[in-house]
């Protein structure tokens, strides 16, 4: 049996796994493209027409681009022109997935995981609530049987979690984090049967519906 002080541990252990799990939700701020690096065009560095002497062709080029010579550019244009370019890429394999279809793919797994991670946050904040505004007051009458040890893992879990944001062993430590609070709940939901009186059914009534909020698919 343990008292307020274990529970107390327990919700500390719960709400650090919540602070790490809330930012390892938050969004990555989107990548900045390269900025791409301006040819100076004159001894000041500016970008405008290059003036020439009298008698010279005047030429405004245009910002970042080069010469090119006139040869060069009929070559390129009957290279345009043909049928059999060698730089065209090859057709897909019929029998190979489509590339609309991988991403189609692709989109529905981070929706999928991102809904998991919006329940296991939402999850984890009610626990913590309900813990510390119907539970403790319950354990001040008469203690409980606790496991403070699943919430030290619990937490593990989550930092561990927070280490990856992304891949294979993301997923895993999701799953895991998903188990390990489930564990969590439905023990305490079997740890309230030592209340001999109506007392515990507001708690146990919250625990459950957390947990089929965790569970929903």
């Amino acid at each position: 049996m343990a008292g307020p002080a274990a529970l107390l541990a327990s919700i500390g252990h719960q709400a650090g796994a919540l602070r790490t799990l809330r930012a390892a939700a938050a969004p990555r701020p989107p990548r900045s493209p390269p900025q791409p690096s301006h040819t100076k065009t004159s001894g000041t560095g500016g970008s405008g027409p290059v003036w020439r002497s009298p008698g010279e062709q005047t030429e405004v080029r245009e910002p970042g681009g080069a010469e090119e010579p006139e040869g060069g550019r009929k070559a390129a244009g009957k290279s345009r022109k043909g049928g059999g370019e060698s730089g065209d890429p090859s057709p897909p394999s019929p029998g190979g997935p489509r590339p609309e279809r991988l991403v189609r793919r692709g989109t529905l797994r981070e929706a999928a995981l991102r809904s998991k991670m919006s329940r296991l946050v939402e999850a984890t904040s009610r626990l913590v609530q309900v813990e510390e505004t119907l539970l403790l007051p319950l354990l001040q009458q008469r203690p409980l049987p606790l496991h403070p040890k699943d919430s030290i893992e619990f937490r593990n879990i989550c930092s561990h979690m927070a280490l990856q944001r992304e891949g294979q062993q993301f997923e895993r430590d999701l799953h895991e984090a998903h188990q390990c609070l489930k564990t969590i709940i439905e023990k305490l939901i079997c740890s309230l049967a030592v209340f001999p009186s109506d007392s515990y059914i507001p708690v146990r009534s919250a625990l459950r519906q957390i947990l089929q909020n965790l569970l929903a698919v």
